[in-house]
């Protein structure tokens, strides 16, 4: 049993996110989730990027770092590599993550870091008034395009479960208790964790993004299987329905697990002539 209650992350900050923002559902979950858990505020970074969502670790009671644009998951893995005991979360918008952090997304997955990945995601550039982000539906009017988005639209769970993270979950900003139960598992992962969590934006989609977003979401089949990233990708393919839960999870070494293992045979080498024969290559 946890000794901490939420209130013990809850930061002197008061949130400057617009009334009915998503984020706030976002923020309280993951109050419960911390407490849950038990994790020491003194050891739990929080990481963000720019954006609205990227205020975040502000109003939490842990260390936290509001980066660059797009780069909350370089320096996620600066933190973890640096300081293997702490625990790291990063957090960050759909177009912090998906357009400028893109890349930084996908290797952080490949490398499999030890690190939780929480995205809001609205399906919009809130902050910066309105334009089309990387996950705008396809045809959606916005302040960028008048006319119609002309692009495809990203889904993150299914470019985190294509890149190689080793847990992918979507939740809804909607249902605190339900997104805290996701984030607890995110943290507990060992491995590189995402959850995307629909976090609908009231300045720039209105009312109605949330209503949608209730009205399409259900929750994960019982019979899913979770260790299948086949599975996880249908799940990710739905035109009618908005799955919530885990899609997927597996165990693989984390970069860390990987690098222990490289130092171990490092240190089993005697001489700069031993590690010359160690990696000649051999005759055919």
């Amino acid at each position: 049993m946890s000794s901490h209650d939420w209130k013990d992350y809850k930061s002197d900050l008061k949130p400057v996110w617009c009334p009915g923002c998503g984020d706030f559902g976002v923020l309280n979950s993951l109050y419960r989730a911390l407490a849950e858990i038990g994790c020491e505020p003194h050891e739990t970074v929080v990481v963000s990027g720019i954006g609205c969502s990227s205020r975040l670790p502000g109003y939490v009671e842990t260390y936290g770092f509001n980066s660059l644009h797009g780069r909350a998951l370089p320096i996620a893995t600066g933190v973890k590599l640096a300081s293997p005991e702490l625990t790291v979360i990063a957090v960050g918008g759909d177009g912090d993550g998906l357009a400028i952090g893109g890349n930084h997304f996908l290797h952080a997955a490949r490398r499999n870091v030890d690190i939780a990945y929480i995205m809001m995601d609205n399906e919009i550039y809130g902050l910066t008034k309105g334009q089309a982000a990387p996950t705008t539906p396809t045809g959606d009017k916005t302040k960028s395009t008048v006319y119609g988005n002309p692009e495809s639209s990203i889904d993150p769970c299914a470019l985190a479960v294509a890149v190689g993270a080793t847990w992918v979950a979507r939740g809804f900003s909607g249902d605190v208790k339900g997104t805290a139960e996701l984030m607890k598992a995110a943290v507990q992962h060992h491995g590189f964790a995402f959850l995307n969590i629909l976090s609908p934006c009231v300045t720039w989609r209105g009312d109605e993004q949330s209503k949608e977003l209730r009205a399409k979401a259900r929750p994960v089949p019982a019979d899913h299987d979770r260790t299948s990233r086949e599975a996880a990708m249908r799940l990710t393919n739905e035109r009618d329905h908005l799955t919530t839960g885990v899609l997927f999870e597996t165990a693989a070494p984390t970069l860390l697990d990987q690098l222990k293992s490289v130092r171990e045979k490092a240190g089993t080498l005697k001489s700069i002539a031993d590690l010359r024969n160690r990696f000649r290559p051999t005759a055919a």
